[in-house]
């Protein structure tokens, strides 16, 4: 019978696409379309972005926002930062907002890796302060969202995402821990584990038991409920936060986690009785 910890967390959700706005992109939610932005498109518009040092005041009320919070926790609360990967980031300024398959950013991939390149490397610049001045503010752990890694082939993850998703821990790393959390990146298991994270968190397109046994025993394993089962009935939702809990009850080093992000149509009774679940689980 292998130990069980529970950990309570807290965490700050701010939009990940403040960094884009920060870099001087304009950001607009428009109802019923999501967040607009304005697209690049060559090197002019790369050129006119906002540099790395002038970003702190923008971003300021974040950092404030987490130092307010950090205060009031008990100290045996863990409060989690976070930030979008470079290559969403830069997937949701080139297609001017959310895409399903970004066919844009793909294609400037391919044509023109130069600008790409060089507009992943601010961006990752820019994360690497904005997650430096959260772990100042308070922040205790840092998750990064690679929503859009599944978009990428398997062949060009690591030089698009991958390898800067490593730069960013690689600086970071050694001050706090690192989640890293890349939506339909099924193939690239290595790549993910070689960026340097402590744990790797999984979409709900996969058997986490499985892959769990395939990553390093060092590796921790976030996931993976569908987030559709929290609009269901709580028995139905029961039911299947049980089946993780059992396909996981022997791997050290597990957090129970959705597969992705809460759906607005969630309901609070199936939400607290999956949390209740996972609490009171033997």
């Amino acid at each position: 019978m292998s130990l069980k910890f529970f950990f309570a967390f807290a965490i700050l959700f701010a939009d990940i696409l403040l960094i884009p706005n920060a870099l001087g992109q304009h950001l607009e939610f428009i109802e019923g379309k999501g967040p607009s932005l304005k697209p690049i498109k060559s090197f002019s518009d790369y050129k006119n972005l906002n540099e790395v040092n002038k970003i702190h005041d923008i971003l300021n009320p974040v950092y404030d926002a987490v130092s307010n919070i950090k205060s009031k926790l008990e100290k045996n609360i863990t409060f989690i930062g976070f930030a979008g990967s470079p290559w969403t980031l830069a997937s949701y300024i080139i297609e001017g907002g959310s895409s399903k398959d970004n066919l844009k950013s793909r294609a400037i991939a391919n044509e023109n890796p130069k600008l790409l390149d060089s507009f992943l490397e601010r961006i990752t610049d820019t994360t690497i302060e904005y997650l430096n001045d959260q772990i100042n503010a308070g922040a205790d752990v840092i998750q990064i969202f690679d929503s859009q890694g599944g978009t990428l082939s398997s062949y060009n993850y690591w030089n698009i995402s991958g390898k800067w998703i490593k730069k960013i821990i690689d600086s970071l790393g050694k001050r706090v821990p690192f989640i890293v959390f890349a939506r339909g990146v099924h193939h690239n298991w290595d790549e993910l584990t070689y960026t340097g994270a402590n744990a790797l968190s999984i979409d709900w397109n996969i058997n986490i038991k499985k892959t769990a046994d395939f990553l390093p025993e060092n590796v921790a394993v976030q996931g993976n409920l569908d987030p559709a089962v929290l609009t269901t009935n709580p028995d139905a939702a029961i039911a299947a936060t049980k089946l993780i809990l059992e396909d996981m009850k022997n791997r050290n080093g597990f957090i129970f986690n959705l597969g992705h992000g809460v759906t607005p149509n969630a309901k609070i009774e199936t939400i607290q009785a999956v949390t209740n679940t996972v609490q009171n689980y033997l």
